[in-house]
Formats: structure tokens, C-alpha cells, sequence
């Protein structure tokens, strides 16, 4: 599909180092076809970003309507982003963080469309802590929104140091570690920040 092979590139290279050229190659259009079918490089990237956010909001979604326990669900999560990372030659930090991080003053919309996704993949996170601590595997105090950003920031590490090159083995390491942290919430072993 054009929109998974428009995804493909601009994650791998980034919005400006992405030419008309490179997207012609990737989707097999020429640019009069991409531009009746996307209006525009920057629309484009938009309809790409917009498919970024959804499957990973998605993904982040069936751990908490799974059957099992959730907390064991979000520590599976990070284990399997370090495996998918380990396993991509054309490793590359989130795609919702470079855009925030590359958008230039003139693309503002590019920077705030990022941010409103990154927020709302927070919320995916902290609906599921929600639902382990209303499930009982999270003390009653917990502050799960702490948690949800602390979470999504080991979630961003990961990729960024999967991004830098970081070896496999001691990727899926640190992915070990932070999921070892999720499932020690739940037995009592790590405290859980307070409730705000």
C-alpha cells in the first residue's frame, strides 16, 4: 500500500531530507499521481504521521482488552519493541519524537499534530494503568499518570538507542530491565510513585 511504503520512507529519512524523487521510487507514482492522490509532500506526511499514531495506539489498546494481567502486557510491550528494533536493519527513533524534534517554525502543524499524538499515546498508556490498578494489580495510590509518562519515556529511550546504533543484545537488555520494572509494580517489590 502507498500510505505503509510513504511511512517506511519518511521514518527512515525524515520529512525534509525526503525528496519528490525518493517518494516517486517508494510508492511507484509519478508526481502528477501523487499529487492528485495526496495533494501535497506535507499532506502526505500528514495522512503518514496520522497512520503512525493509530498503530501504535492500537497496539497499546489491546493490552488492556487482553485477557491477561495488563501490567504483564506492558512489560511484553517493551520487550517486543526491543525485538522488532533488534531485528530492523534501518533502525530509527520514534517517528512522532523526530517530527516534534525536526518541524521548523513554518511547519508548525507538523510539531503540534505530533505532540497531540504523543499526548494521546500517554493516555493509551495511563487508561491501561488505570485498568491494572482497577483490576487490583496496582495499589490503590498509585499514580498512574506518573507512571504512564515514565513509561513512554522508556518507550521513546529504547528507540532512540535502537536509533544510535546500540548492539541487540544490549537493546533487548535495557528492555528487559524496564519490563522487569512494570511486573515489580505489581508484586509489591518496586514502590509505586504516590498518588499526586
Amino acid at each position: 500500500m502507498a500510505l505503509d511504503a510513504a511511512l517506511s520512507l519518511f521514518w527512515r529519512k525524515g520529512y525534509h531530507a525526503t525528496s519528490l524523487k525518493d517518494l516517486e521510487v517508494a510508492l511507484r507514482m509519478k508526481p502528477g499521481s501523487i499529487y492528485a492522490a495526496f495533494d501535497s509532500k506535507h499532506a502526505l506526511y500528514l495522512s503518514v504521521l496520522e497512520r503512525y499514531f493509530l498503530r501504535t495506539r492500537d497496539e497499546l489498546r489491546t493490552l488492556r482488552d487482553g485477557s491477561g494481567p495488563v501490567l504483564k502486557g506492558l512489560a511484553e510491550h517493551l520487550r517486543g519493541v526491543a525485538r522488532r528494533e533488534a531485528h530492523d536493519p534501518g533502525r530509527s527513533a520514534c517517528m512522532l519524537v523526530r517530527t516534534m524534534l525536526d518541524a521548523t517554525a513554518g511547519e508548525a502543524e507538523l510539531g503540534a499534530r505530533a505532540r497531540s499524538y504523543l499526548d494521546a499515546i500517554r493516555d493509551e498508556i495511563e487508561a491501561a494503568f488505570r485498568q491494572a490498578r482497577a483490576d487490583g494489580e496496582l495499589p490503590d495510590q498509585a499514580d498512574t499518570a506518573l507512571l504512564a509518562q515514565r513509561y513512554q519515556s522508556n518507550m521513546t529511550a529504547l528507540r532512540i538507542e535502537a536509533h544510535r546504533g546500540l548492539g541487540d543484545a544490549a537493546l533487548i537488555g535495557l528492555a528487559e530491565q524496564m519490563a522487569q520494572e512494570i511486573e515489580a509494580l505489581g508484586s509489591g517489590r518496586l514502590a509505586s510513585p504516590p498518588k499526586a
